[in-house]
C-alpha cells in the first residue's frame, strides 16, 4: 500500500533556450513511499508554465487520495482521474498524474528497465533531430541542419509559424538544402496557423516533400483538422497537446490526422500512453511519442507500429541532468536501443 508521497522541485536551465521566454525546463520528481520500505520516483515536467500549481496538487490533493491505495498503475491512475475530474483532465491535472504513474511504473519494474517490462518488438528504433528553432537566425537554423547532417539522423523537424510565410519557404529550404533530399524533413508549426493560412503555407511547402506537419491548428480545432487533411497531401500529425484518450479518439475517428504523438507526461503517465497506442493500433495510425526521449524511447521499442523518437538538440533527459547512470537508452546518429539498464531519475541538484 501507498504510505506517503513526496515532491521535489528542480528548475534545469537548458544549453539552448527554447526562446528568450523559455530558458529553462521545470520538473517536479515524485516519490511514493509504500508500507513495505520500497520506494519508487517518477516526473513531472511543464517546460515554461504551471510547476508550481502542478506542485501544490500533488502535495495536497493527490497526496491524500493515493494514501492507502495498492501501489497498482492501472488502479491508482482510474481512481485519480475519477477524483480529479472536478479541476480538469487536461493540463496541469494529467501532469501531475504523470509524476505518481511514472513513480508506480519504477516500482513495478523493480529494478528491469520498462522496455523489458512492456516487451520489446524490435532491437532498435530511427530517431530524428528536433529544434525548437523558431527564434533561430537563419545561420544558426542552418548550422544546426549541419550538426544533424554529420551525425547521421535519418530525420529532423524545424519549426515554422513565422510572421511572414515567405521567411518559413525560405527556411525549410535552406534546411533542405543542408540535409540533402533523402533526409526525411518534419515541420512543426505549434498551433500558429488557422485553417486558411495551413492550407496556403502547405501549398508552399509542398515541394520540400514533408514526411509530415505537426500541430498545424489549434490542437483542439477538430473540424478544422478534418477540413485540412482532406485538402493538402501532407501528412498531419497532432497530438503532444492532447491529454485524454477520449481526445485522441475523437480525431482518430473523424479521420483528423496520419500521426498522433502524445507525450508521455501531458497524457499523464506510461498507463495512460499505454491505452492510446492501442487505441491508434485499431485505426492503424502509427505513434510517434513526443519529447522524453529516454521514456518515449523505449515506448518505442515495445509499440505495435514502428516508429521514430524525437531527439531535442542538447535537452534530452540525459543532457538536463535528470537520469542517473547508467542510461536505460543508447542513441547513436541514425538509432536508439536499449542498454537495459533501469530508469534511475538523479537525485542531485541540477
Amino acid at each position: 500500500m501507498i504510505k506517503d508521497l513526496s515532491v521535489e522541485p528542480r528548475s534545469v536551465p537548458l544549453a539552448r533556450p527554447w526562446g528568450a521566454d523559455v530558458p529553462c525546463n521545470h520538473v517536479l520528481l515524485v516519490t511514493l513511499m509504500l508500507d513495505d520500505g520500497r520506494s519508487g520516483t517518477g516526473l513531472s515536467w511543464t517546460p515554461q508554465i504551471g510547476a508550481h500549481a502542478v506542485k501544490a496538487l500533488l502535495e495536497h490533493d493527490i497526496r491524500d487520495a493515493v494514501i492507502g491505495l495498492p501501489a497498482h498503475p492501472g488502479v491508482v491512475w482510474d481512481r485519480l482521474s475519477a477524483r480529479l475530474g472536478e479541476a480538469g483532465r487536461s493540463g496541469i491535472v494529467p501532469i501531475a498524474m504523470a509524476g505518481v504513474d511514472l513513480a508506480l511504473w519504477d516500482l513495478e519494474c523493480g529494478g528491469r528497465s520498462l522496455v523489458d517490462v512492456l516487451g520489446a518488438r524490435r532491437d532498435s528504433v530511427p530517431v530524428y533531430g528536433s529544434g525548437i528553432n523558431r527564434h533561430y537566425p537563419l545561420d544558426e537554423l542552418t548550422a544546426q541542419a549541419a550538426r544533424w547532417a554529420a551525425a547521421g539522423h535519418p530525420a529532423v523537424k524545424i519549426k515554422v509559424g513565422r510572421p511572414s510565410l515567405a521567411e518559413d519557404v525560405a527556411r525549410v529550404a535552406a534546411v533542405r538544402e543542408v540535409v540533402g533530399p533523402d533526409t526525411a524533413l518534419m515541420v512543426d508549426a505549434n498551433q500558429r496557423w488557422d485553417l486558411h493560412r495551413a492550407r496556403v503555407a502547405l501549398r508552399a511547402l509542398e515541394r520540400f516533400d514533408l514526411l509530415w506537419v505537426e500541430e498545424p491548428l489549434p490542437a483542439d480545432d477538430l473540424a478544422a483538422h478534418v477540413e485540412l487533411r482532406r485538402s493538402t497531401g501532407t501528412p498531419i500529425a497532432v497530438g503532444e497537446n492532447v491529454a485524454t484518450a477520449h481526445g485522441f479518439r475523437d480525431l482518430l475517428t473523424a479521420g483528423a490526422c496520419d500521426v498522433v504523438q502524445p507525450n508521455v507526461v501531458r497524457v499523464g503517465g506510461i498507463t495512460p500512453f499505454l491505452r492510446i497506442a492501442e487505441l491508434a493500433r485499431v485505426f492503424d495510425v502509427p505513434v510517434h511519442p513526443h519529447l522524453m526521449t529516454e521514456l518515449s524511447g523505449q515506448l518505442a521499442l515495445a509499440l505495435h507500429h514502428p516508429a521514430m523518437v524525437e531527439v531535442p538538440e542538447d535537452a534530452t533527459l540525459t543532457d538536463l541532468g535528470l537520469l542517473a547512470d547508467p542510461s536505460p537508452v543508447e542513441v547513436t546518429g541514425t538509432a536508439l536501443c536499449a542498454t537495459g539498464a533501469p530508469t534511475r531519475w538523479s537525485k542531485g541538484r541540477a
